[in-house]
């Protein structure tokens, strides 16, 4: 059974049941104590998970088991929250973010709209951290750019930019700024090729253009900074 509020109207339901707004059946794991609007849910989180007064989740999202959102920390629409994951004040994920189990993402970072962070991969956010000196003034930001990939048990050291369609590869250890649709891989991490927006690597030819082989996009390298070309089709 669950207990559904619903315009102030406390309602049991059995879990094969809907309301009688077609408002769909809630997991009975899931709280709406702070995610409903006009009968409908906003947003799921597990009943583990700790949401604190003063973040904001955008509709669609889904927060599971353990994992914590704290005050002043805002999440976009349609983000997917792993088990295990920490989300620091004034952290700003966009919309599809998705945090893959044991990520902990620390003030001064942000991720824009279809970032993917995988599993156990690591921000910092100070340079130098002492147990014995307070630097919570020092610390560095960090943004990761639209599309961006970062692989499990990755660590981006704070400070550094990834750029947009970045892709980072497992493991890897990333000291400086990574440009856009470029792959590092390695500790420290290099750059070792380019990935298209949809994550293939790209083969670039004498002409210094490369086709993406699911979307068909074409590809220039010019002077180390990769761009997609734009068709018209008028």
């Amino acid at each position: 059974m669950i207990e559904l509020i619903i315009n102030n109207e406390k309602r049991i339901l059995d879990s094969e049941q809907e309301t009688s707004n077609n408002t769909p059946p809630i997991p009975p794991s899931s709280s709406l104590s702070n995610s409903q609007k006009e009968g409908r849910a906003l947003y799921y989180h597990h009943e583990t998970a700790i949401i604190d007064e003063g973040a904001t989740i955008g509709e669609g999202s889904k927060i599971w088991h353990f994992s914590h959102i704290m005050p002043g920390a805002k999440l976009g629409k349609g983000c997917n929250i792993g088990q295990n994951v920490f989300v620091a004040n004034g952290v700003v994920l966009g919309n599809n973010v998705k945090v893959q189990n044991n990520v902990s993402i620390y003030e001064g970072v942000t991720c824009d709209d279809d970032v993917f962070l995988g599993p156990s991969m690591v921000f910092t956010n100070v340079m130098n951290p002492r147990s014995a000196v307070v630097r919570k003034n020092e610390y560095r930001k960090t943004h990761v750019g639209k599309g961006a990939t970062i692989g499990a048990n990755a660590t981006i050291v704070c400070g550094n930019d990834i750029g947009a369609y970045a892709f980072i590869g497992a493991g890897a250890v990333v000291t400086k700024a990574v440009a856009d649709f470029a792959l590092v891989t390695g500790n420290p991490a290099r750059q070792t090729g380019w990935m298209s927006r949809f994550g293939h690597r790209l083969h670039f030819d004498a002409t210094n253009q490369a086709v993406c082989p699911e979307s068909g996009v074409i590809y220039e390298l010019t002077d180390n900074y990769v761009r997609e070309c734009i068709q018209d089709n008028n």
